[in-house]
């Protein structure tokens, strides 16, 4: 099973808290601070962390999808 990383940019806040948690599979745009998805399919060893992210994200905007 597959597990994918996505983010629903229109609900994003830009709190950053899922970069901090993730940094290895999220990043922020400098721009504008928006976080993008640096790696949609994370190693397994970035799991527990991404899991972590997906946990203290303010708006919901961030979620894991098995496939």
């Amino acid at each position: 099973m597959l597990t994918r990383v996505e983010l629903d940019e229109p609900r994003c806040i830009a709190a950053g808290q899922c970069v901090m948690t993730a940094p290895e599979v999220v990043d922020r745009r400098d721009e504008d601070g928006v976080p993008v998805i640096r790696t949609p399919e994370p190693a397994p060893e970035h799991l527990v962390a991404v899991r972590d992210a997906v946990t203290v994200r303010p708006a919901a905007a961030l979620r894991l999808v098995d496939r």
